[in-house]
């Protein structure tokens, strides 16, 4: 019963859980256009979030296995154990995890492009390849300093609208801007990550963004991600005559600690920034959506 409870542990470090919140916060903001828009379905919103969900376990699976395939992790990294590099789980098993995840994902694309035709499909194949080329092929987005796009694109523009599409079938302006703010500071998560990282990754030969923008540079990106998030939802509300649309300005105490969190906080202490501008995101965006949705 340890056993099974430690290999438990060990799949749950894995996946790195203190990410989840990228899958879930913009399908939470696709479904409240829905409901704004009255065209809500809970069975597409569903297989939205758990299509999102898999694609970013599978994302961190990958990060694991190719990373450490590539000599990419060492011991002198300041982030949590990866499992591969490490030891603890065969690297096959962490490969084969990956294959089953975005298997599971694309079977439920093959149930969202029934709802919402093509555009899914498309959707659904940019998506799969996008994860395994995030760390992995002949040129590993991460590996280049195009780690935050490919989460802005993907867990912004694409999870907000595809989630909006699969209900609705059409798209409108406000639903590209409304998958902003949350595109914004899941790609600030990346930047923490990869700030934490500079100098191993610089290291090992991965030019990640923070490598080639330096500490400062990097710093400031984090905080106009933060900053640019409260101005697409300040813009928003002057087109909306509801106030609730500026409930995640409530959030704003939250943010006024992250923005100098940032620049305090040096090497494995980053860690906790991370997971605490995770939270910040979902947070942000859960009101978000609420003050759409009402």
């Amino acid at each position: 019963m340890k056993q099974h409870d430690s290999q438990l542990s060990l799949w749950w470090l894995a996946i790195r859980p203190r990410t989840l919140p990228a899958a879930a916060a913009p399908v939470a903001v696709g479904a409240a256009m829905a409901i704004h828009d009255t065209v809500f379905s809970l069975l597409p919103v569903v297989a939205a979030f758990m299509g999102a969900l898999l694609l970013q376990i599978a994302v961190n699976l990958a990060n694991d296995y190719f990373d450490a395939k590539n000599d990419i992790d060492s011991e002198a990294r300041l982030g949590p154990v990866r499992v591969t590099q490490s030891g603890l789980i065969p690297p096959g098993r962490v490969k084969g995890a990956m294959i089953l995840c975005l298997t599971l994902a694309a079977l439920i694309f093959i149930y969202m492009t029934k709802v919402g035709g093509l555009p899914i499909f498309t959707v659904g194949v940019a998506s799969v390849l996008a994860a395994l080329a995030y760390s992995g092929g002949p040129y590993p987005l991460a590996s280049h300093g195009l780690g935050e796009l490919f989460v802005f694109i993907f867990f912004g523009l694409v999870a907000v609208c595809g989630t909006y599409w699969v209900q609705a079938v059409s798209l409108s302006w406000l639903v590209v801007a409304a998958s902003l703010p949350p595109g914004f500071l899941i790609s600030a998560i990346m930047v923490v990550n990869n700030l934490r990282d500079r100098n191993t990754d610089s290291v090992a030969g991965k030019r990640t963004l923070a490598v080639r923008l330096g500490e400062i540079n990097t710093i400031r990106l984090y905080r106009n991600l933060i900053a640019l998030s409260y101005l697409v939802v300040l813009l928003l509300s002057g087109l909306s005559s509801d106030p609730a649309i500026l409930l995640p300005f409530a959030t704003l105490p939250i943010a006024r600690s992250m923005w100098r969190e940032i620049k305090a906080a040096k090497g494995s202490e980053l860690n906790e920034t991370l997971a605490r501008t995770a939270k910040f995101s979902l947070l942000f965006s859960l009101l978000f959506a609420v003050g759409l949705a009402v």
